[in-house]
């Protein structure tokens, strides 16, 4: 036979202390691990919104280097890699980018009223956004919006009125030459 000490209340409490300690360890970790995830979702949505600004302002540049009569927005986003209206290569954008919040470089796209040009792209992500508020003034419109695809990066709206280029006149009476003198 093998001598056996008889158990005592300390035996229990020991046992009992060694349970709650895997239980804090098992907390602890599943905090850190939810704040890491937070954290790492913050900087895709810093990339997301430094590649949507890339787009925008590539966007911009392409509009404003229309020549006459030709459209202001792109067909597809190829055209900001390869201008097709100059017969000398014009680039407005090095690559087209990865979303970081899908990991794919698929964008969707806002379209012009007649749906041949774009006047803007968002990411295809339905998940909800950490940052809701204190945007840049010129993406003051993503604030409270419910998931990153309605995170528009678009033209301003000036420069979606005209999208065929074409030099509008500014006297009503020359836009409306039937209501002139009435």
């Amino acid at each position: 036979m093998s001598p056996h000490r008889p158990l005592t209340a300390d035996d229990g409490f020991t046992y009992i202390g060694v349970l709650i300690l895997i239980a804090i360890i098992g907390l602890v970790s599943t905090s850190t691990l939810y704040v890491g995830k937070i954290q790492q979702r913050r900087a895709a949505e810093e990339e997301l919104l430094n590649i949507g600004m890339e787009f925008r302002q590539a966007l911009i540049a392409y509009a404003n280097s229309t020549p006459f009569g030709f459209s202001r927005s792109p067909s597809s986003l190829q055209d900001l890699l390869k201008d097709p209206r100059f017969p000398n290569p014009r680039r407005y954008l090095r690559k087209l980018y990865i979303d970081p919040m899908t990991g794919k470089a698929e964008w969707a796209t806002v379209r012009t009223i007649d749906g041949r040009g774009i006047i803007g792209v968002h990411s295809l992500s339905a998940e909800k956004p950490v940052k809701i508020g204190n945007f840049p003034a010129e993406l003051a419109a993503l604030g409270n919006r419910s998931a990153y695809r309605d995170w528009k990066f678009m033209v301003p709206d000036e420069m979606q009125l005209n999208p065929a280029g074409l030099d509008l006149p500014e006297d009503a009476s020359l836009a409306n030459p039937g209501k002139a003198g009435n």
